[in-house]
């Protein structure tokens, strides 16, 4: 039996967006469908995303339309244009279980029964400012209780370990509302603490097959625009200057109060220092290596991402560039650098070993051998069609020995193992297909066919014409 670490904190896990599943008024779930059903699922939210917009001038409240979450995102999900795949948190909650002294309560316990292991759910529609105060809400009631429930828990303090937007969410929890007066530490993964190109992306050249209403969904986010990036990342002539999104007048796509607003939110978060000044440690983690968009080129009324800013290429985690992930504020230690994609670094190898350091006083324990990787970028389309042949490719990066001498491995799950193909200089490819309809992760690996390093995520949709969507 695993020997487990203790921990004596309240740990709290805070997904990113599209990472909680939402109920509307009635209780039915209107957004939660995952894995296998993913696919139903867009189509299901695809009819119900009317009555999920939200209305103009929001600003940081609730709609009242009794849209409400129910818990965090089990399994692969994830909407079309809206970010990329994201695999669920059931995985990563039962390993934090099975590997320290955690418990979530379950339906089975009692209402008031302490338990120090929580998954915020919240409604990612909303401003950050809105989730941080519910978030405030759920800490206070949580820790009170799990501080009460013995002597020696009377000092506990919150650790809390966020995917993407939840950072955002958390360090407006901390430093705005008051929480760093019982938080010990924030592990973030893949935050965009200077935004996403992404996200500006999918606001100007608009989300989703034609027909089902997720454009208008997505530019009505105050969350979304709350991704936008937070530097200068727009080259509005050929030759010219990057500018703000902000700057930039009549940007197709994007709403100007919005933009407006999230340039407040994340100026107020600036001012506020982080870290040291609040005595909390702050823990990012920036997945690198991969191929990520990191400025744009306007072209007419659309956006064309470019991997480079001032000519360097900085990489990330194909979503969200090392420059926004890595750091927060001027205050913190350096950013923990597995080489992974966005929507996998929770079920991450080498980040799950290194949380041990981050959770508990315990002093470290032999787990056994740690392997040794070898570095990989890794290029996968998010979303291909059932029957399509895609490529998948590898890059070592030439400071690697042995960078174009290396076995690189790709199997899909249940699938067989394919060996990618060595074209020189350290790249690598193989060309895939026969994957059904729905999501899948698709694992890469050097050296060891059974030794997964990261872990790309493929949608693979039916045809258009023939599933409606």
């Amino acid at each position: 039996m695993t020997q487990r670490s203790r921990v004596d904190d309240l740990v709290v896990v805070v997904p990113g967006i599209l990472g909680s599943r939402l109920a509307d008024a009635d209780g039915h779930e209107v957004w939660g469908l995952s894995g296998p059903a993913l696919l139903r699922g867009i189509r299901t939210f695809g009819r119900s995303v009317t009555g999920l917009t939200l209305p103009p001038d929001l600003g940081d409240e609730h709609p009242g339309d009794g849209v409400r979450p129910l818990g965090p995102m089990r399994d692969l999900h994830g909407l079309f244009g809206i970010g990329t795949l994201v695999d669920g948190y059931d995985g990563f909650l039962e390993w934090l279980e099975n590997n320290f002294t955690l418990r979530r309560r379950t339906k089975k316990d009692e209402a008031d029964s302490p338990a120090n292991l929580l998954a915020f759910a919240y409604d990612w529609r909303l401003s950050c400012r809105y989730n941080a105060d519910r978030l405030a809400e759920r800490v206070d009631e949580e820790l009170g209780r799990w501080r009460a429930s013995a002597p020696e828990r009377a000092e506990a303090r919150v650790v809390f370990v966020c995917h993407s937007m939840g950072g955002l969410v958390t360090r407006q929890y901390v430093e705005r509302r008051g929480g760093a007066e019982v938080t010990r530490r924030v592990i973030t993964l893949g935050t965009p603490y200077r935004g996403s190109l992404d996200a500006l992306l999918d606001l100007v050249n608009g989300v989703g097959p034609a027909g089902i209403g997720l454009t208008a969904f997505a530019r009505g986010l105050p969350s979304l625009h709350q991704l936008v990036p937070d530097y200068a990342a727009l080259i509005t002539a050929p030759g010219g200057p990057l500018r703000y999104a902000r700057e930039v007048t009549g940007l197709p796509g994007t709403d100007a109060a919005l933009l407006k607003d999230a340039a407040g939110f994340h100026e107020a978060l600036r001012e506020s220092g982080a870290g040291a000044a609040y005595g909390v440690e702050y823990v990012p983690v920036s997945g690198v290596l991969q191929p990520t968009p990191t400025t744009a080129e306007v072209r007419g009324e659309r956006l064309a991402g470019l991997l480079t800013i001032d000519g360097a290429d900085e990489g990330g985690d194909g979503r969200v560039p090392r420059l926004s992930s890595a750091h927060v504020g001027s205050a913190g230690r350096p950013a923990y650098t597995p080489w992974e994609r966005h929507g996998s670094l929770q079920n991450n190898t080498a980040l799950r070993q290194a949380l041990y350091n981050w959770l508990t006083p315990d002093p470290p324990v032999h787990r056994g051998p740690e392997t040794a990787d070898v570095p990989l970028a890794v290029d996968a389309p998010d979303t291909v069609t059932e029957g399509e042949v895609y490529e998948l490719r590898a890059t070592v990066p030439p400071d690697i020995p042995g960078h174009d001498r290396v076995a690189v491995f790709a199997t899909a799950e249940g699938g067989p193992v394919r060996t990618l193909d060595n074209l020189g200089g350290g790249r690598y490819a193989a060309r895939l297909a026969g994957l059904p309809a729905g999501p899948h992760r698709v694992r890469v690996s050097t050296g060891n066919a059974g030794h997964v390093v990261m872990t790309a995520l493929v949608l693979v949709r039916e045809d258009e014409a023939n599933d409606g969507v």
